[in-house]
């Protein structure tokens, strides 16, 4: 029964209503990882954002309005607080940057990665991946962050 399904989704596109910010099932793989590594490039971007207008705007277009962020240090929901946890990091680690590790992997609404956190162009100090989740209106609705490798003394 699922391929039938499956197998039907894929025979009638024309049929199926889809938000075009989405990833689509009748996307090729290709385009679901692009679209999904572009998320991931904007959303480190936005964590390397260092002035605080240009951040909240930054967090504005990329998550939505009830968006939330957590991870075993920080759990914090909309605008605002997202804003403020990423001002906090940069206050922690001053002229460190964030850089994507590796590749994008998705599927359906959500995607993980990894990420370093270092001097730029440098082994990064800290390490981690975060599972993003899209909502409908293709901005971040969840982000479930992991920390791998922290230093002692942070």
């Amino acid at each position: 029964m699922t391929f039938e399904v499956i197998d039907w989704l894929r025979a009638c596109p024309e049929d199926r209503p889809r938000d075009p910010t989405q990833p689509a099932l009748d996307r090729t793989e290709d385009e679901t990882m692009t679209d999904f590594t572009q998320l991931a490039q904007h959303y480190v971007e936005a964590w390397n954002e260092t002035d605080a207008t240009a951040r909240r705007e930054a967090v504005q277009r990329l998550w939505a309005p009830t968006g939330r962020y957590v991870d075993p240090v920080v759990d914090v929901q909309g605008h605002e607080q997202i804003a403020a946890a990423i001002g906090a990091v940069q206050e922690q680690f001053p002229g460190m940057v964030f850089e994507l590790l590796g590749e994008v992997d998705s599927h359906h609404a959500q995607a993980r990665f990894q990420w370093g956190l270092g001097p730029a162009g440098r082994e990064p100090l800290v390490v981690g991946f975060d599972v993003v989740e899209v909502g409908q209106d293709g901005r971040v609705a969840s982000v479930l962050g992991f920390l791998d490798r922290v230093p002692a003394q942070v």
